[in-house]
This record gives C-alpha cells, sequence and structure tokens, in this order.
C-alpha cells in the first residue's frame, strides 16, 4: 500500500514549461530536467489540468509518459503544451527511482505561473519559460 511506502524528499529534479521557436512558430513544452549526478530509472509523469474558464469547470485528460532512463545532467522533453491550458491549474505527479529507491513529487503550475513577469531563461535548456522545483 503506498501509505506503507517511505517516500525521501525531491531534490534535483525540476519541471520546466517553456517556449520554442519551430518552423518559426512558437510551440510550449514540458520538460523535466535531472540535475542529480546520478540516473534516474522508470520515470513516470502524470499531467492533467483543471480548473474554471469563463465560469465553467474545466478538466483535460490525464496522460501518462514514461522516460526509462534520464541521466545524470539531462533533461528530456515530455509533452507539447497548447497554450490554451494556461488559464487552468496544471498539475504533474512525477514518480522515478533512483537505485532501488522510490521518488515521487507533485509539480503544480498554477494559472499565474504564465504572467510575462514570471517567464525567465532557464540556463540549463537555453530556453525562455517557468520553472518549478
Amino acid at each position: 500500500m503506498k501509505k506503507d511506502i517511505e517516500f525521501p524528499k525531491v531534490t534535483g529534479v525540476k519541471l520546466a514549461i517553456v517556449k520554442e521557436k519551430v518552423k518559426g512558430e512558437t510551440e510550449w513544452s514540458l520538460y523535466i530536467l535531472n540535475l542529480n549526478l546520478i540516473e534516474l530509472n522508470t520515470v513516470l509523469i502524470n499531467s492533467r489540468g483543471y480548473g474554471e474558464i469563463d465560469g465553467e469547470p474545466k478538466k483535460t485528460s490525464t496522460l501518462r509518459h514514461m522516460i526509462k532512463e534520464l541521466g545524470p545532467q539531462e533533461f528530456a522533453r515530455v509533452e507539447h503544451l497548447d497554450p490554451s491550458v494556461f488559464a487552468l491549474t496544471n498539475e504533474f505527479w512525477v514518480s522515478y527511482y533512483i537505485l532501488d529507491q522510490i521518488f515521487d513529487k507533485k509539480f503544480i503550475f498554477t494559472p499565474g505561473s504564465f504572467d510575462p513577469a514570471q517567464i525567465s531563461l532557464i540556463p540549463e535548456l537555453g530556453l525562455e519559460g517557468v520553472l518549478h522545483s
């Protein structure tokens, strides 16, 4: 049972939502960054959006992604994001193993996260966006 599993504190793993130029168009993507000096294994990422738009409750589909290995000091693109979901709260559950220990963390990007004042350069990616640790 989940309540019987000890989940140590997640450090060195961050999520970033960044804008990229692809064929002259701006696209937004979610990246996972492993800033640790050790490899992450069986990285599972569940994403969903929820909230209200114009007073109407809205929610997105739940998407699930798996990355078999993410090496030390590496990053990986997880998914493309449509900017229309920025009006919602975007929640990402990340679980992974280091050696035989499981780690688990929920990352939440609120609609205010995408205010132009919150967007900055993310040096590890060389792209502008919002970094969450």
